[in-house]
């Protein structure tokens, strides 16, 4: 299977990514749109036009006073622990972080503040877990205070688990009785949402700030949106600036985030309940196993059975349009992954080309 085929053909499901794949062609095509036009209002330096349109529709669907364009998320996560923390050295974060894994050490370099990384190999840690942390971190001969706690979630490390609400709800309620502020990288919310049926406002009211990514599913090549109280958010372009990311234009990532932001909850939810349905046709097929992780959201781990040719399966089901990927990690077909390209087809068509694929092995 080409690359070409993969992002060049709008009618084949994709099973990878959280969004619909974009080729530059592709993306050329949306910015050349006749309708997007009309929506870009050119910003200064990410400040106004489009983009402070899309920062108000984010903060009133994410229930926060303001929020704020960041170029990335890994920006939008270190600025967010930066304010939360105020003056205190320590955040607490789960080990399996995209912010402790991928980022270089930025909040410790850059901003001062030592990252605690704890729940090792574990989707998040407990509240006693917590609490053993903000004791030792106060009890020290030298007390460092926790000033913020993360909770990423859903958590790419571990398939995109999600971390129960009544978990989340625990951990906030105790750092809100401390004074210990609260940030949410819910990079995925919108789709941690549709796996649950637990609203996008209920998990944002849990933390003071949350971060949501805008290219992974909405459409736009980069960006993120941090929210938060005013008290907080207001101002903040100025520490973004100091950090190189007041970008001078970005009102056409800014239109085409609100484009791809319109009816994608009802796109996502329609997907999630798509592919939970087609996955119990395919069980019946010998020759392949679909799993649902608990706690899970739209990873779906995937076996073949011994025996089975996988890569003549994957050649077959590439004919039918239906795309699969090794894991980056391990290099097998070991997970399928709901994004909105299964509505593109039919579950009949997509279980018939499953079928003839493992028929054809």
């Amino acid at each position: 299977m080409t690359g070409q085929d993969a992002h060049g053909d709008e009618s084949r499901v994709i099973f990878r990514g959280d969004g619909e794949p974009i080729s530059p062609s592709l993306m050329a095509r949306r910015l050349a749109d006749g309708e997007l036009g009309p929506r870009m209002d050119q910003d200064s330096y990410s400040q106004g036009g489009t983009v402070e349109e899309l920062e108000k529709r984010f903060a009133e669907t994410l229930g926060k006073e303001a929020a704020i364009f960041m170029p990335t998320g890994t920006l939008a996560n270190h600025l967010a622990i930066r304010a939360l923390c105020g003056g205190k050295p320590r955040a607490v974060v789960q080990e399996q972080s995209h912010l402790y894994n991928d980022t270089g050490d930025c909040v410790t370099h850059l901003s001062g503040i030592n990252l605690i990384p704890i729940a090792p190999n574990r989707t998040c840690f407990t509240l006693e877990e917590l609490k053993a942390a903000v004791k030792g971190s106060e009890s020290g001969r030298v007390a460092n205070p926790i000033g913020a706690v993360m909770i990423e979630s859903p958590v790419r490390r571990r398939m995109e688990r999600v971390v129960p609400i009544e978990e989340m709800t625990a951990i906030t309620d105790y750092c809100r009785t401390l004074g210990i502020g609260t940030h949410l990288d819910g990079a995925r919310l919108y789709m941690m949402s549709a796996a649950t049926g637990i609203g996008i406002q209920e998990y944002s009211s849990l933390f003071d700030t949350v971060y949501v990514s805008l290219y992974k599913y909405f459409g736009a090549p980069f960006g993120a949106i941090l929210a938060g109280d005013s008290s907080l958010i207001d101002g903040m372009f100025h520490t973004r600036r100091m950090f190189g990311g007041g970008l001078a234009q970005a009102y056409f990532v800014a239109a085409l985030a609100l484009r791809g932001l319109d009816g994608f909850e009802e796109r996502f939810h329609a997907a999630l309940k798509k592919g939970r349905e087609l996955f119990g046709i395919l069980n019946h097929m010998p020759g392949i196993e679909i799993k649902e992780l608990e706690h899970g959201s739209n990873v779906f781990p995937l076996v073949f059975a011994s025996g089975v040719d996988v890569d003549n399966v994957i050649t077959a089901l590439d004919r039918c349009g239906i795309c699969l990927y090794p894991d980056q990690e391990s290099g097998t077909y070991s997970r399928l992954t709901v994004n909105t390209t299964i509505l593109r087809q039919s579950n009949d068509a997509i279980s018939r080309a499953f079928e003839y694929a493992l028929a054809s092995d």
